[in-house]
């Protein structure tokens, strides 16, 4: 009930700010839960991919430290997030969302590379993926990446590519998941390209890279 009623808010939000958004090649959306991930390119890069897969429902994962604030708490739980601690993280990592993928009817948001400003692919999709039996489908987000761009309207496009399947046979080694992060880049490039061929995503707080 909160998500729904969170949801219409964030889209009237959304609405008012910067006007509709395009959603292109929803039909490749499988049926059943699914992992929803896209290169991570802004803040609110999760509320527009949660608005265009409605009236599948997610669960989300975000870092502990926003937690801290109760009012913040009591949103991000009713919402269906669930707290990272990016420093140490723990099973419940893992097991938390394969046991609501399995068991309910919630699907999960994921960045592979876990940070905006990091284009490290990490393994946590691929193993959450294999342990649950369900797709992994790449998606893209094309528009402003500071909140100044959003309040000039310039229109936010996504698009989804094909789903991926990972077999429970696979081993999940460091070369299998080098492999399953290096096809996830790869769809999304082919995405990218597919839905504008001259975007090109420039980080605006890329990290200090020491010397």
């Amino acid at each position: 009930m909160f998500y729904t009623f969170i949801r219409a808010v964030a889209a009237g939000i959304v609405w008012l700010v910067n006007g509709r958004f395009e959603i292109h090649n929803a039909d490749k959306l499988p049926t059943g839960n699914y992992i929803l991930v896209g290169p991570h390119r802004t803040w609110w890069d999760p509320i527009y991919f949660a608005l265009a897969a409605w009236p599948t429902r997610f669960m989300f994962m975000a870092k502990i430290e926003l937690f801290k604030n109760p009012i913040l708490r009591y949103i991000l739980t009713h919402a269906n997030a669930f707290p990272v601690d990016r420093a140490n993280p723990g099973p419940s990592v893992i097991k938390m969302p394969v046991q609501k993928l399995k068991k309910s009817n919630l699907s999960l948001i994921m960045f592979p590379t876990g940070s905006r400003h990091s284009q490290a692919m990490k393994g946590g999709v691929m193993m959450i993926a294999k342990l649950s039996g369900v797709p992994v489908v790449p998606m893209v987000y094309q528009g402003p990446v500071k909140l100044s761009g959003l309040f000039k309207r310039n229109n936010v496009k996504m698009s989804y590519g094909n789903p991926i399947y990972v077999d429970k046979k696979t081993k999940l080694s460091d070369e299998n998941m080098q492999a399953f992060g290096l096809d996830l880049q790869s769809a999304f490039d082919q995405i990218d390209h597919d839905l504008d061929p001259n975007f090109v995503y420039i980080d605006p707080k890329p990290k200090e890279t020491k010397a």
